[in-house]
């Protein structure tokens, strides 16, 4: 029914009328920002020759946007923008927290370095087909879902990056790319399925997707609603995306069949983004159940960080082997949120380095295979001598997957290690540990028989023999190293906001009173 005319409508109860501040704005511009690059560039796919300096571009400002959102929300606590001005839980909000703002600059970063180190790795029949493009949509993708405060957008933006990374796993057409692509596919729409249901259940149970109203209703109404098996649901949908124990087996059975540049930025981020879902859902909406549930998410991530670096071993492929210990890292973080208190600082502290460390160890492994002109290590050999830089890179990389000091990896499996003995659970310390020496085999085995033994092949034979790493693969590489060393030996700026973001997910109410100030519900 029409009000009457020249009767005053009161807008306050729905709608938020102030106009937001500019630097609120931020929350949102990454993924705008990605999403307009992408079409741009989509729009501009048949100029092959400039698509990486505008992609490259893109990328490098999206550092910045994700910089100066990480820098609002320290200043400033968190970041909530609603759209279309209607008030929360009723408008979709994104909310930038620590936690989001951390993995979204370092999942920038990654991706800058991938972008540029595909300007060698990516042939003209690649642009061709939307390497960059679909790259700018991934990080959409990821971006969206480390910001979303909505879990219903958190399903959505899960789906735009399967979408892309479904079209640069296939780049190429290669018939083992499109074996890989099958399972990474079915594993994929398994979870998505499962995660879909799981959001169905819980609007049915709260009436609402809101994440900030969620965690209220469920701390008022634990004891009346089905709680454990929402959060069971959740818990298995986000394991297979991070490919924990035991359904791990589809990411070493697909991430070595694509471009180097694709494997190396699906190590770095796809499975962080499942990594994040689980710490928000489990930690700041359902710490109860995660607390009934730790020692199931513990036997999970033992079994996930041993066969991980176990299979490692049993590797001669290196892609193949990374792809293990990509798993292999996935327990640790799975045991630092089993753990629980400071073992989630430890958990996200793990994840945000080996966003940096995996992506530039496919790169390193990408570059040893065109040096030696093969990806076997009963093969390859001489990479030392041929290239001692890029060696000396490769080392360092390889001494922090392992958790070696000092550098970055050494840090958060210490954290997650001692929340471990502080609880009694030894024997996840434990294997936290055999994780790491494990591991160190592993990466010892290549650097014996790829770099430092002498090469079968006589000097100028072979694929790549004599050819050194160009300045467009040299410069990332030597970036994220550059990250693991300096994160390794000046911890402490990180490790103070990590352990802030920690607190904020154990405590969320900055993160509610971000989306409900003054406690307006």
């Amino acid at each position: 029914m029409a009000a009457p005319a020249g009767s005053a409508i009161d807008l306050s109860a729905a709608l938020v009328l102030a106009p937001a501040p500019l630097a609120d704005w931020l929350v949102i511009l990454p993924v705008v920002w990605c999403l307009t690059s992408g079409a741009v560039l989509l729009m501009l796919r048949k100029n092959l020759h400039i698509q990486p300096l505008l992609a490259i571009l893109a990328l490098a400002v999206l550092v910045v946007l994700d910089g100066l959102l990480l820098w609002r929300v320290v200043d400033g606590g968190p970041l909530t923008m609603v759209m279309g001005r209607w008030l929360p839980p009723f408008g979709i909000a994104f909310t930038a927290d620590l936690t989001g703002a951390l993995f979204a600059l370092f999942s920038a970063l990654v991706a800058l370095a991938g972008g540029v180190f595909a300007v060698q790795n990516i042939d003209g029949s690649g642009r061709r087909y939307g390497f960059y493009p679909f790259l700018l949509l991934l990080m959409a993708g990821v971006s969206g879902a480390f910001l979303t405060g909505d879990i219903f957008n958190l399903y959505v933006w899960f789906e735009v990056l399967l979408i892309s990374s479904f079209g640069l796993l296939v780049l190429g057409s290669e018939p083992k790319q499109i074996d890989g692509a099958v399972k990474y596919a079915f594993l994929n729409l398994v979870a998505t399925t499962l995660f879909l249901i799981a959001v169905g259940y819980l609007y049915g149970l709260f009436g609402t997707l809101n994440m900030a109203d969620i965690a209220i209703k469920a701390a008022e109404r634990r004891a009346d609603l089905p709680l454990m098996t929402l959060a069971t649901l959740f818990v298995l949908a986000f394991g297979m995306k991070a490919a924990a124990f035991p359904v791990n087996f589809w990411l070493p059975a697909s991430y070595h069949t694509p471009r180097i540049v694709v494997s190396a930025l699906f190590a770095g981020l796809l499975t962080k983004v499942g990594i994040y879902s689980l710490v928000r859902v489990m930690v700041m909406l359902f710490p109860v159940e995660r607390e009934e549930l730790s020692f199931v998410i513990a036997v999970a991530a033992a079994a996930t960080m041993l066969l991980g670096a176990l299979g490692a071993i049993g590797q001669s492929d290196i892609r193949r082997l990374l792809g293990y210990l990509v798993v292999s890292g996935i327990g640790v973080m799975l045991a630092g949120i089993a753990v629980g208190g400071p073992g989630v600082a430890g958990a996200i502290f793990y994840a945000l380095h080996s966003m940096v460390v995996m992506t530039a160890l496919y790169m390193a492994s990408g570059v040893a295979g065109r040096l030696s002109g093969t990806f076997d290590l009963n093969g390859a050999g001489g990479l030392y001598g041929r290239a001692a830089y890029f060696s000396a890179l490769s080392l360092i990389l390889f001494l922090s997957v392992a958790g070696m000091p000092p550098f970055s990896g050494f840090w958060p499996k210490v954290m997650v290690a001692k929340a471990a003995i502080d609880i009694g659970a030894w024997w996840l310390a434990g294997s936290v540990l055999l994780t790491g020496f494990l591991t160190m085999i592993a990466v010892g085995r290549v650097w014996a028989l790829a770099y430092w033994r002498p090469s079968a092949a006589p000097a100028g034979e072979g694929a790549g023999a004599g050819a050194g790493p160009g300045a467009a693969v040299v410069l990332p590489l030597s970036a994220l190293v550059l990250v693991t060393v300096l994160v390794g030996l000046f911890p402490d700026p990180l490790l103070s906001q990590i352990q802030a973001a920690a607190t904020l997910l154990a405590d969320p109410s900055a993160y509610v009173d971000s989306v409900f100030p003054h406690g307006a519900r």
